[in-house]
């Protein structure tokens, strides 16, 4: 074998070596584009669309549970007005110089007439029967809804569905939610794992 040819075939060694670690930068490059692309997502997402909330107590049990992460959408209620039966985030009643948040399920809307009574929400007059969120069946306290409660053109009657633990529109306290103090509505459930989805 000539020098010329041992020479070529050195170089042909050095830029098949070049071609991988080009490649294998490349790879790298590119997977730290996309981890910091996924970042950058989460962030915006987070800081913009939603935020993370966790629920403290068991006024919502079994939809949700005391200790689990959730993500809360603060910009759609910017294009459209909330629902029946979306769950929703507001600020409580001032406690200790604080207002922390509540995790409510709307069940009255906006100049509905909500009322109390034989343990059944009525709407109007007529019986809630499509109220199956609720884990109660029976309301055992009607609070200022045993009278009938109507409700402004921005107002939400609001009830946890662990009706007997939840502190909610019942009580004078918390009463009817404006729809200036709806923070968002819950999202989806990150934590635990085994529950990980959208909250329906």
């Amino acid at each position: 074998m000539s020098n010329k040819e041992i020479e070529t075939e050195k170089n042909s060694e050095k830029e098949t070596s070049g071609t991988k670690e080009n490649s294998t930068a490349k790879n790298i490059l590119g997977t730290i584009a996309y981890i910091a692309g996924v970042c950058i997502f989460v962030f915006l997402i987070l800081h913009f669309v939603g935020q993370r909330t966790v629920v403290n107590g068991n006024s919502m049990d079994t939809t949700l549970a005391n200790g689990q992460n959730l993500v809360m959408d603060k910009l759609s209620y910017r294009f459209h007005d909330p629902k029946r039966y979306d769950i929703i985030i507001f600020p409580g009643p001032e406690e200790e110089g604080m207002h922390p948040y509540y995790i409510k399920r709307i069940i009255g809307m906006p100049g509905e007439t909500v009322q109390i009574k034989d343990g059944k929400v009525y709407i109007n007059d007529k019986e809630l029967k499509s109220d199956a969120y609720g884990i109660t069946d029976y309301i055992d306290y009607p609070g200022i809804a045993e009278e009938p409660v109507t409700l402004g053109k921005d107002e939400y009657f609001c009830l946890g569905d662990n009706r007997p633990v939840s502190q909610d529109s019942r009580y004078e306290i918390v009463g009817p939610v404006k729809r200036s103090q709806i923070v968002g509505k819950v999202w989806i459930r990150i934590w635990p794992l085994n529950k990980f989805g959208k909250v329906s």
